[in-house]
């Protein structure tokens, strides 16, 4: 009978990390979950809403997983309760808000690329999500805005004209998913949710951005991880059998 190795959590980013970007889980991933569950303990972390990570991992996820931290851990669940929260609004007010909303628009306004749609700025507890392509495209136009801004750098660039506007603000500007950045006041990146976990001592984070300006680059880096960069969900897989079911 498995047991679980006290001290020791394994967290996980979810876009590329246990999904493929914007896509549901498996079975395959949800049954190896599971199993990871019965030896350590599991947490999630990821920078979308509680909305997104429950139609990308199921309705029951604050339930399946110990720990499940959503916009970086602004809203933290454990055992499916809710055990923390906290608001961009009241931190920023109204006023420096409007003006880091209204300067976004208007970047974007004058942006001239391929194809826009709609929710250029998504709104959310604790950051504000920005998209210069409009999180409303379909998945074909994600993939292929992706590519471009690949080659254009179109999120790079405006992530540069942002944080040097708002230098004033000590905001962090950070680069996830296909066509998207999040922003949110200095120390609201992934390390935030770490606060939830000072009972463990060994702490093995699991992310694909795990690189400078990429949104899982400062938990990656913290002293109180352990970091480990995957490629896909089927290498996070594999490096957790290495890790949590190979040794004694």
């Amino acid at each position: 009978m498995a047991v679980r190795k006290p001290g020791l959590i394994a967290l996980f980013d979810v876009d590329g990390t246990l999904t493929a970007p914007r896509k549901e889980v498996t079975a395959k991933m949800l049954e190896f979950m599971q199993e990871l569950h019965k030896v350590v303990t599991v947490g999630v972390v990821g920078g979308s809403d509680l909305s997104k990570i429950t139609e990308q991992l199921g309705k029951t996820v604050i339930n399946d997983y110990d720990y499940v931290f959503s916009e970086n851990g602004l809203l933290a669940h454990k055992d499916g309760k809710l055990i923390g929260t906290q608001s961009l609004k009241s931190f920023l007010g109204e006023e420096k808000l409007k003006e880091l909303i209204n300067f976004t628009l208007h970047y974007i306004a004058d942006l001239d690329i391929p194809i826009k749609r709609g929710t250029f700025i998504e709104f959310r507890s604790g950051m504000i999500n920005v998209s210069p392509i409009g999180r409303n495209c379909s998945q074909e136009e994600r993939e292929e805005f992706e590519k471009y801004d690949k080659v254009h750098n179109i999120r790079p660039k405006m992530v540069s004209v942002l944080r040097e506007k708002f230098a004033h603000l000590n905001l962090t500007f950070s680069i996830g998913g296909q066509i998207s950045f999040d922003v949110f006041p200095q120390g609201w990146d992934k390390t935030y949710c770490l606060r939830y976990l000072n009972e463990f001592n060994d702490i093995h984070f699991f992310g694909d951005k795990t690189y400078k300006g990429g949104n899982d680059h400062e938990i990656f880096e913290s002293e109180q991880t352990i970091g480990h960069t995957v490629t896909s969900p089927e290498d996070t897989m594999n490096q957790c059998k290495a890790l949590f079911f190979s040794n004694p």
